[in-house]
């Protein structure tokens, strides 16, 4: 499949089938993520991979929590947002996909943020890629993370990348039209006359 159908064809999915992803898919994966390019070429990502039911189970419970009392703090659109998507602070996906892929981002790296989540479409193209169903998640407070998996306290966990197959029809949010994006030269003046 060629990349611009990848992209056109992958989408967040919240519901996923218990079936296993083989290591060599999983591996597959990461090799493309690795190869993303980053500032000063740091690779300022590391990944903690968790297949463990007991220990999703776990991760579950923690991020519930977490978005429980988030949720009782966000604005009304975000809300009504939330609830037109079917999302809430229950996080089923924690324990249904097969594979979790934590994110950690070293924070002392220049241009860590940005490098990490370049990283992270190579990641996500390359599950698509597979025939994976991908999510990421991001708690509302990630600072649990470096006790929980013994992570040294400059790194981050960024995003919870969820892999399986899915166990849902994807719904398409939509896009903007390249012509409604892309200006030359200056702001509003439209590069592609669509």
């Amino acid at each position: 499949m060629a990349l611009i159908d990848l992209a056109r064809e992958r989408r967040s999915i919240r519901r996923f089938r218990r079936d296993p992803i083989s290591d060599e898919d999983l591996r597959y994966i990461l090799e493309v993520a690795h190869y993303a390019p980053s500032g000063a070429n740091r690779q300022p990502w590391r990944f903690v991979i968790v297949k463990d039911p007991n220990l999703k189970k776990r991760i579950r419970e923690i991020c519930e929590e977490i978005e429980r009392e988030f949720y009782k703090h966000v604005p009304e659109w975000f809300r009504n947002f939330a609830r037109e998507r079917g999302i809430s602070w229950r996080k089923p996906h924690l324990e249904e996909a097969p594979v979790l892929i934590h994110v950690f981002g070293y924070r002392r790296s220049p241009h860590w943020k940005e490098s990490v989540w370049l990283m992270i479409g190579y990641l996500l193209l390359a599950a698509a890629e597979k025939g994976y169903a991908t999510l990421t998640y991001t708690p509302s407070d990630t600072r649990w993370a470096n006790e929980f998996f013994n992570v040294p306290e400059n790194w981050g966990l960024e995003t919870i990348i969820n892999i399986g197959y899915p166990a849902q029809e994807p719904s398409y949010p939509g896009r903007l039209e390249l012509s409604e994006i892309c200006y030359e030269n200056s702001w509003g003046i439209k590069y592609f006359k669509e």
